[in-house]
């Protein structure tokens, strides 16, 4: 695991450049710094050493060095595709699971990243052809960065922070960028919060020379057989052979691995494989003031993760939490966010990262994205019990709506089209909430955030919402969070239910697979009934709430007032109205809609600014 980062082309001072952009990513990586250069391209890491640890130093060589590899991530296949190399001739210098890229890539080219089960961001360097070509896995569980500078020259980073270190690369803010960023609490990608700074799109590659840039996507070579839906017993063994495959491959380590146990569905699947075959697992959940959420319930899960943590077998810790030590956070989760980032429960990650750091643990296995592939989020329920009117509903409301009866909720939504539908099930801020907040200079011109879900218009068949849900809040939001919050402490999440061979399977199951009988998820409940607690099979989806609408309404609110406040980087860049205070503060007492998240993306965006 490290944090990459490179300049492609001559640059003025590339050395001490190049060092301040390694520097910054020393939160990826404080074990080791690693650099190359040559006439044309110049490359460097911090090393988080997990596999590997006395010979896994970068730059990662071929046989006669005229390919140069650094490497951000796991390749979890790497023994398989070791030994096939070895039996080809391959003669390997280190114990690193990345060195089978180089030669890999060295035997089939750009076909390489086809063969990886892992996650990765890596950049190759082909001094015989003076080709560079970045590439991030299927997922996109590891970031990449990069932006074209002048005369044909590249800046790459795994973090935006790093390319704000390049000198003659002059940021612009992306209006667009931050326009949305409030109504899903991060910024789409492949767009940053700066027009000159790109995301590599998750399973591709961008292959840079002579200038020009090319980037293309790549498939899976991990394709799930033919099966027959209509045999559950043969989907759910199916279910049950591929999860179990995916999280022992994530065990891969030479060093302690953790995990997050809420107690849920999800986090008890790994916990209880990975507690079976390791000699020690340590698991982590947080517990909570004692405060009721007005919109999810209790957010306190520590007393099930506790009780699972017993029967699993695992050494387990509790985090207590409070606003004022979530608060004590704040500039953290701005600062190793990268980007303007308001997803709250990030907070809990990074509060269990620390205390696992501290521990001596440098991984952290996650239950993410087993609600996305097997069907498992509330409003999945109802995804059948609405029809396409395609007509905009212009009420800015969702389906988070407390004011209202799910029945009602139901209601309101049907009349929406597909695009309307899609953002009311799931995101925060509305169009018309924005425009009350943004200024209407910054806000000119601007194209409305529902542009993402235009394709589901013409889509009524559940699956398509999930699939989407697959594919954009996923990656965005879930694998974000799990990177980011643990790179700040100097450990690695892993999310076994983003490997290829999981994705492959749930992308051939249908709705019938995901809600039966009033239960959601239930083939992935049923295929690991036999090794669960029936009170874990049977648990309702909670999933890990701040309860940031209390918090803004009290103990926060100076924050609100800060954010707002004439003399904030908000107003100064005149990026909201005058009269925002007012109407933030409106939209916090507002019973009928829960809208702390809206306002809590104003408030990480001023610091972010300010930052």
């Amino acid at each position: 695991m490290c944090g990459i980062a490179g300049l492609l082309g001559l640059i003025k001072d590339r050395q001490s450049c190049l060092n301040l952009m390694v520097k910054s990513l020393t939160h990826r990586g404080p074990d080791e710094q690693g650099f190359y250069y040559d006439d044309e391209f110049a490359g460097g890491m911090q090393r988080l050493a997990i596999n590997g640890i006395k010979d896994g130093s970068q730059p990662l060589y071929n046989k006669d060095k005229s390919i140069v590899l650094f490497y951000n991530g796991e390749i979890y296949n790497y023994k398989e595709l070791k030994t096939d190399l070895i039996k080809s001739g391959v003669v390997f210098r280190t114990h690193s699971d990345g060195e089978v890229i180089v030669h890999l890539y060295e035997k089939i080219g750009l076909k390489v990243f086809e063969k990886l089960d892992g996650m990765f961001a890596v950049s190759i360097w082909n001094k015989k052809t003076n080709e560079l070509v970045l590439a991030r896995d299927l997922a996109g569980e590891k970031p990449l960065y990069y932006s074209q500078l002048k005369h044909g020259r590249l800046g790459f980073g795994s973090e935006v922070k790093a390319l704000e270190k390049i000198p003659e690369l002059s940021l612009t803010f992306n209006h667009q960028g931050l326009w949305d960023f409030p109504t899903f609490l991060w910024i789409p990608e492949p767009d940053t919060a700066f027009n000159e700074i790109k995301a590599l799109p998750k399973g591709s590659y961008l292959v840079a020379k002579n200038g020009l840039i090319n980037i293309k996507t790549y498939s899976s070579s991990f394709i799930t057989p033919i099966f027959d839906g209509n045999n559950y017993e043969d989907v759910t063994r199916l279910v049950r052979k591929t999860t179990e495959e995916a999280i022992e491959s994530c065990l891969l380590s030479d060093v302690p691995i953790g995990g997050f146990l809420s107690g849920g569905l999800d986090s008890t699947i790994v916990s209880t494989i990975a507690a079976k075959n390791l000699k020690q697992y340590d698991t982590f959940t947080i517990g909570f003031e004692d405060i009721n959420d007005p919109h999810h319930g209790k957010a306190d899960e520590s007393l099930a993760g506790a009780e699972t943590a017993k029967l699993i077998g695992s050494r387990h810790h509790k985090i207590v939490a409070s606003s004022e030590y979530f608060r004590s956070l704040l500039d953290d989760f701005c600062f190793y966010g990268d980007l303007p980032w308001s997803v709250s429960s990030g907070l809990g990650i990074m509060a269990i990262s620390k205390a696992a750091s501290e521990l001596g643990i440098k991984v952290l296995l996650n239950g993410d994205g087993a609600d996305e592939a097997f069907g498992g989020y509330s409003w999945y329920k109802y995804l059948s019990k609405t029809n396409n009117k395609n007509t905009t509903y212009k009420n800015p409301i969702s389906f988070n709506n407390i004011g209202l009866s799910v029945q009602d909720r139901v209601k309101c939504i049907e009349n929406m089209s597909g695009s309307e539908r899609a953002l009311a099930w799931h995101y925060y801020a509305h169009e018309a909430e924005k425009k009350s907040i943004f200024s209407r200079d910054f806000s000119q011109d601007l194209l409305p955030s529902l542009r993402f879900f235009e394709g589901l218009n013409d889509k009524n068949d559940p699956i398509d919402y999930i699939k989407h849900d697959r594919d954009f809040y996923f990656p965005n939001e879930m694998l974000r969070k799990a990177d980011r919050m643990t790179m700040a402490y100097s450990v690695e999440g892993r999310t076994p239910f983003a490997s290829p061979k999981v994705q492959s399977l749930v992308n051939r199951l249908e709705f019938k697979h995901m809600y039966n009988s009033e239960q959601l998820k239930w083939t992935l409940r049923n295929a690991f009934q036999d090794v669960l607690p029936m009170e874990v099979i049977n648990r309702p989806k909670h999933g890990f709430n701040v309860p940031i609408d209390h918090w803004l309404k009290n103990e926060w609110f100076d924050l609100v007032e800060e954010a707002f406040s004439e003399g904030s980087s908000l107003r100064k860049h005149n990026i909201v109205q005058k009269d925002s205070l007012e109407v933030v503060t409106k939209m916090l007492n507002n019973n009928s809609r829960l809208n702390g998240h809206t306002v809590f993306s104003f408030i990480m965006l001023n610091k972010w600014m300010e930052r």
